[in-house]
């Protein structure tokens, strides 16, 4: 699966010195790139999550937290790390995607 080298920023000081850019738009959302990484690994870090999507930890903490109000995620401690679970089969939230789950995404873009 194409993992897309992080998008430089001076902002952002876990990204790479390597000079590659991350093109300018992608298809998908933050929040969906979020979703993305807590769907290959449930115990994944937020640092882990900030460093693959190129975004801060406070970024994603907050899509974290818009996603477990909205029903999209489930939290547990364990210990000093959170698992998460997924309600893949919710539909997207958008009224031209409306009648398509987050599984039916995930199933295509998750093949490899």
């Amino acid at each position: 699966m194409y993992d897309p080298p992080p998008m430089t920023s001076p902002h952002n000081h876990s990204l790479p010195k390597t000079g590659s850019v991350r093109p300018q738009w992608t298809i998908f959302s933050n929040h969906a790139h979020v979703l993305l990484c807590i769907a290959r690994n449930p115990e994944v870090r937020v640092r882990d999550i900030a460093h693959k999507v190129g975004i801060t930890e406070r970024a994603v903490q907050r899509i974290i937290n818009e996603l477990e109000k909205a029903g999209v995620i489930t939290r547990e401690r364990l210990g000093r790390t959170n698992r998460y679970g997924l309600s893949l089969d919710q539909q997207l939230r958008h009224p031209l995607e409306a009648k398509t789950t987050i599984r039916e995404v995930f199933e295509v873009i998750m093949k490899e």
